[in-house]
């Protein structure tokens, strides 16, 4: 099975999982008269949104390069996952605001309804289901080797922690009596800073990859010890990096012999080059300059 169909196969399980549990959250929310289970349920709203996202998005990206990409179509799928940063953050900051009227208004002398036990047990399903679907997503996302679908497995893990929080609250708010309902949308702050945090996270590496950030210290350490290696290739340097989707693109430049035949430098600097795709792939994109010694001292 082709990495795009894997892909879309898991997704659509998640996507299966979202659209069930945000129909059960709003109905839970609603009948229950939870603001923490509506919160939620817009969650598992956002989840699913970004699903379909993902769907259309990897579809893109797993096309072949033509004339107007030269590169392939890698960056769509790094496109997704900040769309899907950008979709949680969105959400998040509606959620913290409507928890913050609420409790407002409970501190001005406002009586808040307690939450229902329907609302309790979708918050105790939703953990279950959705933490499940996050530790499926996320090894076949390293699996794949995939961004848009590691991020959409971190919502689901976003999604399980928010149902947590929901539980809690909803379950305080129940269990300790009508002077601690203000539990219920406290338990939706919490929640809302939370998705705050991992959509700032996403949001960050997804610029960073579509603006051209070079790779981590670490892996340009590797490439150039790797690149050293070949005998007959020295002082690797000048060295560029970046993301492309889901692999790499590396540039640099080794010195050589100046003395040695074009035939004898073209195969040491091919050595490179297949040395780092067997490292990091065959998709990685390579190019490696060579530069004489004799002109370069």
């Amino acid at each position: 099975m082709e990495r795009a169909q894997k892909i879309c196969r898991v997704t659509l399980w998640g996507g299966v999982m979202n659209a069930l549990l945000l129909a059960f959250k709003f109905v839970a929310g609603i009948t229950g008269h939870s603001a923490a289970m509506v919160a939620d349920a817009v969650h598992s709203l956002s989840d699913f949104v970004t699903d379909i996202i993902v769907l259309a998005f990897v579809h893109i990206s797993g096309k072949p390069q033509d004339p107007s990409h030269d590169y392939g179509h890698g960056k769509f799928e790094t496109l997704a996952m900040t769309f899907i940063g950008l979709a949680l953050l969105i959400v998040a900051i509606g959620i913290v605001y409507e928890g913050l009227v609420k409790i407002a208004a409970w501190a001005g002398g406002e009586q808040l309804e307690s939450p229902g036990m329907l609302a309790l047990l979708a918050a105790l399903l939703s953990i279950f289901i959705k933490e499940s679907t996050f530790r499926y997503s996320i090894r076949k996302a390293k699996q794949l080797n995939s961004q848009a679908l590691e991020a959409n497995a971190w919502h689901h893990r976003s999604d399980a922690l928010s149902s947590v929080g929901t539980a809690l609250g909803i379950g305080g708010a129940i269990f300790l009596g009508q002077k601690w309902a203000v539990l219920d949308p406290a338990a939706s702050v919490i929640v809302g800073l939370f998705i705050v945090k991992v959509s700032v996270e996403l949001l960050r590496s997804g610029f960073g990859d579509l603006t051209e950030q070079s790779l981590p210290d670490e892996v340009e350490q590797e490439i150039l010890r790797l690149a050293g290696s070949v005998p007959g290739a020295t002082e690797p340097h000048d060295l560029r990096t970046r993301r492309i989707g889901n692999h790499y693109a590396i540039e640099l430049h080794i010195l050589m012999d100046g003395n040695m035949p074009l035939r004898e430098a073209h195969d040491k600097a091919s050595e490179v080059e297949e040395l780092l795709m067997k490292q990091y792939g065959e998709e990685t994109h390579v190019v490696v300059h060579v530069e004489p010694i004799s002109q370069s001292t």
